[in-house]
């Protein structure tokens, strides 16, 4: 059978060999428990690195996201005016105010245009716009009286393009 000369030992007398108690950091090669400083600065420094990264990125893009909303507020605007001259069955005027950098539909709140985007108005009577009020008139019919809207930051161009008949508007 069974030898009874086996050495009995405790729990604690099998962990304390001498490769350390693996529960209380003790290993191979390891003669303190917890981290080493230069392995918490190295952490750290990687950490730093990777947010420093990570918010230039998101800095780079907010002008993008910033024009982009910019545009969809303006044309979101013509639309509703135009939903509006039909419903009420009566004339809106949506003004971009080219100085002050808003733009307002007739007897609601104006909006501000950001500082980092420019805009122009290419009328098809006038020409080319920077500076002054601009109207764009919406018929009760649905037509619209105006040019395109040209908005821009240093890396990107957007066009808002209006139908003189049918009075749709749409991004380029």
């Amino acid at each position: 059978m069974f030898s009874q000369n086996r050495s009995t030992k405790s729990k604690a007398q099998i962990f304390n060999t001498s490769l350390g108690d693996p529960l209380r950091g003790g290993g191979i090669g390891r003669r303190e428990s917890g981290f080493m400083l230069l392995e918490l600065i190295i952490v750290l420094f990687l950490m730093s690195v990777i947010l420093g990264l990570s918010a230039i990125f998101f800095a780079n893009s907010l002008p993008g996201y910033r024009l982009n909303a910019t545009v969809r507020n303006i044309s979101t605007t013509i639309k509703q005016a135009r939903s509006f001259a039909k419903m009420l069955n009566e004339q809106q005027i949506v003004t971009i105010d080219l100085e002050n950098r808003q733009y307002v539909l007739e007897g609601h709140n104006p909006k501000d245009i950001p500082q980092d985007i420019s805009v122009k108005v290419i009328d098809p009577v006038s020409g080319e716009i920077t500076d002054g009020k601009y109207h764009i008139v919406v018929h009760q019919t649905g037509g619209v009286e105006g040019g395109t809207i040209v908005l821009w930051n240093a890396r990107k161009t957007l066009s808002i393009q209006i139908d003189p008949i049918i009075g749709t508007v749409g991004v380029q």
